[in-house]
């Protein structure tokens, strides 16, 4: 790790943190905090995929979607109406609509060949995010003269990285510039993010190997072809088995590569002091 002990990121003249877990659980809360409160630059991966790397794709789904309707088709190949995406740090909706759900298409499902083209293209895209952490870091200082770093993941960064791995090229690339934080959920945490997935499911991302198992795991227990899987049943199938694949592989990211912090300590911080303790905190627990 990049700090040693509590001192070394007391001491630390620019402190450098990446946060990884699931969504919900407080990446984001952090981030907005740290920004808010004037020394931190927010590198946010969701936002730099959305606009830098998938922005055209994104927009493009939302242009074919409009030319279905005649009057919007004239117009936009007129060139009188502008399509573009909105996406910003707290609302990541444009890029979930992109990445779609697989089944029955008449229930806005996708066909699987294309459901997993798109899954692809966000993996490289989230791949090359990752791997731009340096530049940011880099330009957060050169640039904007923010003293502090801090990296806001997707929750997704568990699929592309093989923790156990000493080698693995994004986890020495991400734990050479910056301090990785998991932030553990408990068992309550899951079940509530279960039952808010439940009611407003939304697209994820998967390890392919996972979601193609997955995938047939469901059409053989529900016995039901590809064409008429209902893309909310199945998501929220996936997403319950989702949090258990994801659990261990975050755990082995903090136990190999950084630190473990408990999400009620999460809810407990409140400004940027808190922040800095809580970190030094688990430093000096893991020393």
């Amino acid at each position: 790790m990049i700090y040693a002990s509590a001192s070394d990121w007391l001491n630390a003249p620019q402190k450098r943190v990446l946060l990884f877990a699931m969504s919900g659980l407080g990446k984001t809360y952090l981030s907005n905090m740290l920004r808010a409160q004037g020394d931190w630059f927010h590198y946010s991966i969701d936002y730099r995929i959305g606009t830098r790397y998938m922005g055209e794709l994104i927009a493009d789904n939302a242009k074919r979607e409009a030319m279905k309707v005649p009057f919007l088709r004239d117009l936009l190949r007129s060139d009188s109406i502008y399509i573009g995406s909105n996406i910003s740090f707290n609302d990541l909706r444009p890029m979930s609509s992109y990445l779609g759900k697989p089944g029955d298409e008449s229930k806005g499902g996708l066909p699987w060949d294309e459901y997993t083209r798109r899954q692809d293209l966000f993996q490289r895209a989230e791949v090359a995010a990752l791997r731009d952490t340096k530049h940011f870091i880099e330009r957060s200082t050169a640039l904007y003269q923010y003293p502090n770093f801090v990296c806001d993941t997707g929750g997704s960064i568990c699929e592309w990285v093989d923790a156990n791995d000493p080698n693995d090229p994004i986890l020495t690339d991400l734990s050479a510039h910056t301090l990785m934080v998991w932030i553990e959920g408990t068992e309550a945490h899951t079940a509530e993010l279960i039952r808010r997935f439940d009611k407003e499911p939304k697209p994820m991302s998967y390890d392919p190997a996972f979601l193609l198992a997955t995938w047939q795991n469901y059409l053989t227990e529900f016995d039901v072809a590809p064409d008429k899987v209902d893309p909310d049943d199945f998501i929220r199938w996936a997403f319950a088995k989702a949090l258990a694949h994801r659990q261990p592989r975050y755990r082995a990211m903090a136990d190999n590569w950084g630190l473990t912090i408990p999400q009620h300590v999460v809810q407990g911080v409140k400004d940027t002091e808190g922040f800095v303790g809580m970190i030094a905190d688990a430093l000096e627990m893991r020393s």
